[in-house]
């Protein structure tokens, strides 16, 4: 199968690290971050990517040339003119993504011991057109799921901010974790256009098609877009 990578952010949270590179290349033991990355995926099977960039584009490109990433076939969707946020990256490569099996869906930023190939088989075993990482953690804003972990609403609990796509009640809030599984359905349903978030393609099909929330454990999971988070995600490797 193959997997979507976004590298393309401007990474503000790391500078003074990304003033002279992008977010993607910031190194964790002498190795960026992509580059973890792509062989762990590599480990789990997937061998085709797409990344996406943007902040220092042509360093990725170059970064990508590498040996190191020949036996991977590798291609690059370039958001040079502009941004397009979550939802408008994963719309702008849709077409180097379609494929018979589900896509993965992966941050750049994010170091976990999140099960890929778990993720992958719930994602394959079940209905649902999307399986979202997520875990229960302190955040700004969650995901609402059902009683069947099914999502049906968004909230920013620092701004108050609503947002429901089913009428049912809500059993759990969790944080998602940047990693998710999606059919070749959900990319085929896909609408928008410029830059628009993932989040909202969930909310806006979830009020018709079952998306399915993969809990893991908090403890598993780091976020690496902040310079202490760096040293932490060091010293886990």
């Amino acid at each position: 199968m193959k997997a979507m990578i976004f590298a393309a952010g401007l990474g503000t949270r790391l500078k003074p690290l990304t003033n002279t590179k992008p977010k993607a290349l910031v190194e964790i033991k002498g190795k960026p971050m992509l580059g973890h990355l792509l062989h762990k995926l590599a480990d789990n099977g997937i061998r085709e990517f797409v990344i996406n960039v943007h902040h220092f584009s042509d360093k990725v490109k170059d970064y990508l040339k590498q040996a190191e990433f020949s036996d991977m076939t590798i291609h690059v969707s370039d958001e040079r003119d502009g941004l397009l946020d979550t939802g408008g990256g994963l719309m702008k490569a849709r077409d180097l993504l379609i494929d018979k099996e589900p896509v993965l869906v992966h941050n750049v930023d994010v170091l976990s011991e999140i099960d890929i190939p778990k993720l992958i088989a719930r994602q394959k075993a079940d209905t649902c057109i999307a399986t979202l990482a997520v875990s229960e953690r302190e955040t700004s804003r969650y995901l609402l799921f059902d009683k069947y972990l099914s999502l049906c609403g968004w909230k920013n609990v620092k701004t108050g901010e609503l947002k429901r796509s089913r009428n049912t009640d809500v059993r759990q809030k969790l944080a998602f974790s940047g990693v998710q599984v999606l059919s070749q359905d959900f990319l085929d349903m896909m609408q928008g256009d410029g830059s628009f978030s993932l989040i909202d393609e969930y909310l806006r099909l979830s009020v018709d098609y079952d998306i399915r929330a993969f809990e893991h454990p908090a403890e598993i999971w780091l976020d690496m877009g902040k310079p202490r988070a760096i040293r932490v995600a060091e010293n886990r490797l």
